[in-house]
């Protein structure tokens, strides 16, 4: 790899358990105890603390726990141009657990503007010192599939034109993120592993659309959202099969959308859950390109504090090897640890235990 994209053997996928002086503060704001500057401050104070622990930990590459949000998703997409949340009538059901009731809708064309996630950033990047400042972002997919046809209908009867739309946004939102001084930015996305799912497949075609088709649906937005980035930008895509309260939604390997997916998509590195069976095997690595792009294996997991011995997650990365060459492999967490406000079943102390374990193990290997 270059110089303009370096490799971090050692990595993070992106939030953190939130420390209880941040829960409080959110609880009070919501309660009116206290306004929106003295909840900022709170936020700054325990961001400063989440990058200097990271740091500590050993890594090169730091993320502000995603503290200022209580979603992966919604507090950007709501954040954007012709995007409004509100309060739906149930939420997302998980494996047997249900979230907090919140949807999207799109009241008018989308463009991306002044967001509120360029200043968090430039304050991530502010107490970073000598470590890289990732951003991370919910994918393009994910604002079509869960919220398809019937929350942008009055907008876009014409689905192409919400699609051409959407990469444009996605467009401005990577440079305007690099002109904020971003150099490292990774886009979550639960949709990929959705169309691996046989459940999940058999609910697309029930409401009248193919796996296949969006499949390249959301490869063709993601490439014209990258299209001329610039090559000092590394940017990530994070394949999530869902992160809820130690919970998920997804199951099945990769195969069903590897040559598309892991062929065609021209991001920097693909960050990819392998902590249980329900990821599949290590065979649909071989489609990513030789020499080009890498592959972050999420081989420690992020939903029980149980730690995995370091012997048996140095066998199954050297399993991975049969398909990919160990340079462009790199090791993390396989999800972040809280990617609602909830948080996962662990302790904070564990949590650096298995970051511990993701730096040492990094470190010898490579």
């Amino acid at each position: 790899m270059s110089q303009s994209n370096p490799v971090y053997r050692a990595e993070v996928v992106g939030s953190f358990l939130r420390p209880a002086a941040l829960k409080y503060a959110r609880q009070q704001f919501k309660a009116g105890e206290i306004d929106a500057r003295q909840l900022r401050a709170v936020e700054d104070a325990e961001i400063r603390l989440v990058v200097e622990q990271q740091r500590k930990a050993g890594l090169q590459v730091v993320t502000d726990g995603e503290f200022r949000r209580a979603w992966w998703h919604f507090d950007f997409f709501e954040g954007l141009q012709g995007v409004e949340g509100y309060d739906a009538e149930q939420g997302i059901q998980f494996n047997g657990v249900q979230t907090k009731a919140r949807s999207i809708k799109v009241t008018d064309k989308l463009a991306f503007g002044d967001h509120p996630m360029l200043e968090h950033f430039r304050f991530l990047q502010s107490v970073s010192g000598d470590a890289v400042a990732k951003m991370t972002i919910p994918s393009p997919s994910v604002m079509h599939f869960r919220y398809n046809r019937d929350a942008v209908k009055d907008v876009y009867p014409d689905l192409n034109d919400y699609f051409d739309d959407l990469a444009q946004v996605y467009h401005d939102a990577i440079h305007a993120f690099y002109a904020a001084g971003c150099r490292y930015l990774q886009l979550d996305d639960t949709v990929w592993a959705y169309l691996c799912s046989d459940d999940q497949k058999k609910q697309i075609i029930a409401r009248g659309d193919s796996p296949e088709e969006l499949a390249k649906t959301y490869a063709r937005v993601l490439n014209k959202a990258i299209a001329g980035k610039p090559d000092d930008l590394i940017i990530g895509l994070h394949v999530c099969r869902g992160n809820f309260r130690s919970t998920w939604i997804s199951e099945g390997g990769y195969e069903p959308v590897a040559e598309i997916l892991f062929g065609s998509v021209n991001v920097d590195r693909f960050f990819l859950e392998y902590d249980n069976e329900r990821s599949g095997g290590f065979e649909p690595l071989r489609f990513i390109k030789p020499g080009q792009q890498q592959a972050v294996l999420g081989l420690i997991t992020t939903k029980t504090g149980e730690l995995e011995l370091a012997s048996d997650v140095e066998k199954r990365l050297h399993e991975a090897t049969e398909y990919l060459d160990i340079n462009q492999i790199c090791l993390s967490p396989q999800c972040g640890f809280a990617s609602t406000e909830e948080g996962n079943s662990l302790t904070e102390a564990e949590q650096w235990q298995k970051l511990k374990l993701v730096v040492d193990l990094a470190a010898r290997i490579w």
